[in-house]
């Protein structure tokens, strides 16, 4: 029941006795399952991040053709070297 309260007040609910009560026994539910699971033998599976087996679909970067800085730059209204020169943000 602290807990439940401890949430409600960090949370900023007002909670009836009725959910106090409700969300207590759902709580404790909650958390006698999870130790439940910690009974579990997994010492032989293996780590994993997801369920699901995921892979890149990007593809690699690869260098192509690309513009000559010259031209990239030709109608740039300020440059600084090969740079384009944009005003100062920050």
């Amino acid at each position: 029941m602290e807990q439940v309260e401890h949430v409600a007040l960090l949370a900023r609910l007002a909670l009836t006795p009725e959910e106090k009560e409700l969300y207590s026994r759902q709580l404790s539910a909650i958390l006698e399952y999870a130790r439940k699971l910690e009974e579990l033998d997994v010492s032989d599976v293996p780590p994993t991040a997801h369920v699901l087996p995921l892979r890149n679909v990007l593809r690699q970067d690869q260098v192509g053709a690309h513009m000559p800085p010259e031209e990239a730059l030709a109608n740039a209204p300020e440059r600084e070297e090969n740079y384009f020169k944009v005003p100062r943000i920050v």
